[in-house]
């Protein structure tokens, strides 16, 4: 099965995978650059060409369709959140902290880029069915994820082995996905105060009361 774009970003920036030659990275900044500017529905191969300063044919060697274009910029800005993301959490204290940052980071850092945000608001046939369409692979990734962060808090001794960190991922990466594919009229996803008070209230608790059922 061919992984979703998600796993693919989430394995690149484990593998700390790179852009390639200089002119495949040109041709990437050039397509960010235009899609945010124009939108992806309205750019043309032609038109990232162009703003890279090379040829059509140029471009086709490197992409061989647009498609492939926006696939490959998309996974570099979520590669590069995952990259973000792994360097914020080592900051903070405790794991609380951590799970308030890394609740508050997931929501902003993605509502917040340009190009991610949005084509989530304007374009969201391009992003979205990604996410919620390709029968829970994308968010199965980000599961695996948090659980393997908290399966690494339980080794270190931070949060009790009793907490099934399967379920407490799988609640956290859920109630995360719901509030960017369906933004929320209750919480404001803009006021990193009121998402940490909401993170420290509300999943953090999980931490402690996630165990297994007995």
């Amino acid at each position: 099965m061919t992984p979703s774009l998600l796993e693919r970003a989430f394995t690149d920036a484990l593998q700390r995978a790179d852009d390639g030659d200089e002119v495949t990275t040109r041709l990437l900044d050039a397509a960010y650059e235009q899609f945010c500017r124009i939108g992806i529905r309205r750019s043309t191969m032609e038109d990232v060409a162009r703003r890279a300063g090379v040829s059509r044919i140029t471009a086709y060697r490197r992409f061989a369709s647009k498609d492939a274009l926006v696939e490959h910029v998309v996974r570099r800005e979520l590669r590069r959140y995952f990259d973000r993301f792994l360097v914020d959490i080592q900051q903070a204290a405790t794991v609380a902290d951590r799970v308030v940052l890394g609740f508050v980071s997931s929501l902003q850092a993605i509502r917040g880029n340009p190009l991610i945000g949005g084509l989530m608001v304007a374009e969201p046939d391009v992003l979205v069915p990604s996410m919620i369409g390709d029968g829970g692979r994308t968010m199965a990734t980000v599961q695996r994820f948090v659980a393997g962060q908290l399966r690494q808090e339980q080794r270190a001794g931070n949060i009790s082995g009793a907490v099934d960190v399967e379920v407490v991922a799988e609640l956290m990466t859920r109630l995360s996905c719901s509030f960017l594919v369906t933004p929320s009229h209750v919480i404001d996803l803009d006021n990193g105060a009121q998402l940490r008070a909401v993170a420290r209230q509300f999943l953090v608790p999980m931490l402690e009361y996630g165990s297994q059922a007995q």
